[in-house]
């Protein structure tokens, strides 16, 4: 089985910068794709960021140009970078891992962007 473990998160001003961590543990031979979500409440769990195994990644277009992800395949961890948070952008964050089977989801960890 695989486990996904986020760290990270926490307040942050507006425009500040925040790096959120997450790792894969367990049976991760076949993890392919790591990111992360999030989801405010009462809206639907959207994608933020994601990176393949093979290194190409992908982002919301609500976050281009201020978040970067990146990840280390040996270790199976991968990190989120953001800037010029907005307070709009308080929720929770979601570090998913996918392999071959299913796409498996970290506890969440809480952003609160605001003065």
């Amino acid at each position: 089985q695989v486990q996904v473990v986020e760290s990270g998160g926490g307040l942050v001003q507006p425009g500040g910068s925040l790096r959120l961590d997450c790792a894969a543990t367990g049976s991760t031979l076949d993890i392919y794709d790591m990111g992360w979500s999030r989801q405010a409440p009462g809206k639907q769990r959207e994608l933020v960021a994601y990176s393949t195994r093979s290194g190409s990644t992908n982002y919301a277009d609500s976050v281009k140009g201020r978040a970067t992800i990146s990840r280390d395949n040996a270790k199976n961890t991968v990190f989120l970078q953001m800037n010029s948070l907005k307070p709009e952008e308080t929720t929770v964050y979601y570090c998913f891992a996918v392999n071959r089977n299913s796409k498996l989801w970290g506890q969440g960890n809480l952003v609160a962007v605001y003065s």
